[in-house]
């Protein structure tokens, strides 16, 4: 499976010179002001990814997702039909939230204020002395957020009315997405962290491997060799506000060492009886999810803001199957341990550039040509605050 053509794919010299060269404003890496613009430029009005399809196995089934950028919290329910919606989780009454759980069943959804009780569709279904309002029953639903699904990914929009639907947000890469093995997951293992970075400044570390020897001269040696010792990709590929890489891998990597030999060839073999060779995916999709198929998993990796200087990311491993004996357990747990420990190394070396950004003493920032996915994504929050910014005449 090529899951690089919905992206083409150009060699490095062609890439260079289609992204340009030279040094950026620092700017929108820790302006506050700059912040607000993006807030509500993209953020507000962008398909977000909060979840998957596998989470809301039955109706009534619910996650709540907290979006700290714009104050909401989200409950994301599988109704009696099938149909999975999104609602702010605020009771219509006067604006209490409904439900602190991060996730369960319910077959309906009661404010403990004054017991105002909703349905999985959103309806009010009833209210104490209701008669005394003023006010139909059908203007008291639950208001709807924008949601749609692709590839068993569950994906929520605060826009209003979204520019664009989902599919027509990703192009082909949707179609590819049905494709991959995160469309039939059946469960995850999944983590979280914080970090002292601006979600760029953070996303930006998993876009380029200029430092793949200093941060990961261990964990990265399958992907560094004399031929390439920074472990440089082969291609580079845009489309729209996405991008994407071709990695290279060294032919000749230094030899596992024997106790770890066995997990990984243990974890090879569960991935083909999960339903063979995870494809070899690196997608990079707007404005900072990123997808990765690796020989023995799959992984999401989401980035959402917390403010100008602070982001919450989410990691989660996906699965086609049960963990239906203790050797997949251990080699699941070993093959996301190994994944976590990679990302670890990067938190240092994030952190420490944000704190050098946020004085704003530094004007501008440097990228060379294996950083254009840097400089994309840069481009594209700059085009879209600048387009914001002229439709609202500020």
């Amino acid at each position: 499976m090529n899951v690089q053509q919905p992206i083409p794919m150009l060699p490095v010299e062609e890439a260079a010179r289609l992204r340009g060269r030279g040094p950026v404003s620092a700017r929108p890496y820790y302006d506050p002001e700059w912040w607000e613009l993006e807030k509500r430029a993209i953020w507000m009005r962008t398909w977000l990814h909060v979840g998957h399809v596998c989470e809301l196995p039955e109706p009534g089934s619910f996650v709540r997702r907290e979006l700290e950028f714009a104050k909401a919290s989200l409950l994301i329910v599988r109704g009696k039909d099938g149909e999975i919606r999104a609602f702010h989780n605020i009771c219509t009454h006067r604006g209490t939230q409904l439900v602190d759980e991060a996730a369960g069943r319910k077959a309906q959804f009661s404010c403990r204020y004054h017991m105002w009780t909703f349905g999985p569709d959103g309806r009010l279904l009833s209210a104490p002395d209701f008669a005394a309002f003023d006010v139909a029953k059908e203007d008291c639903a639950l208001k709807q957020v924008h949601l749609e699904v692709c590839g068993g990914m569950i994906f929520v929009n605060l826009a209003p009315e979204p520019r664009q639907t989902l599919r027509e947000f990703f192009g082909p890469i949707a179609d590819q997405f049905d494709r991959l093995p995160v469309a039939r997951a059946v469960n995850f293992t999944e983590w979280e962290y914080e970090i002292a970075a601006n979600w760029k400044t953070n996303f930006d570390n998993f876009q380029e491997n200029y430092h793949l020897r200093f941060i990961h001269p261990n964990t990265g040696a399958s992907a560094i060799g004399k031929e390439n010792p920074f472990g440089y990709p082969i291609e580079y590929g845009f489309r729209g506000p996405h991008r994407s890489q071709t990695l290279w891998k060294n032919p000749s990597p230094p030899p596992i060492p024997p106790a770890l030999l066995a997990a990984h060839t243990r974890a090879a073999a569960l991935a083909a009886q999960d339903g063979g060779a995870w494809p070899k995916t690196d997608f990079k999709l707007f404005p900072a999810f990123h997808v990765v198929g690796l020989a023995t998993n799959f992984y999401t990796h989401t980035m959402l803001p917390l403010g100008v200087d602070r982001t919450r990311g989410q990691i989660r491993m996906y699965w086609t199957s049960e963990p239906d004996s203790a050797s997949r357990l251990y080699t699941r747990e070993f093959t996301t341990m190994s994944i976590r420990d990679v990302l670890s190394e990067d938190r240092h070396a994030v952190e420490a550039g944000q704190r050098g950004l946020s004085g704003g003493w530094l004007d501008k920032v440097q990228f060379q040509d294996h950083e254009m996915l840097l400089r994309h994504l840069y481009e594209t929050v700059v085009e879209m605050v600048e387009d914001y910014r002229a439709e609202v005449g500020a």
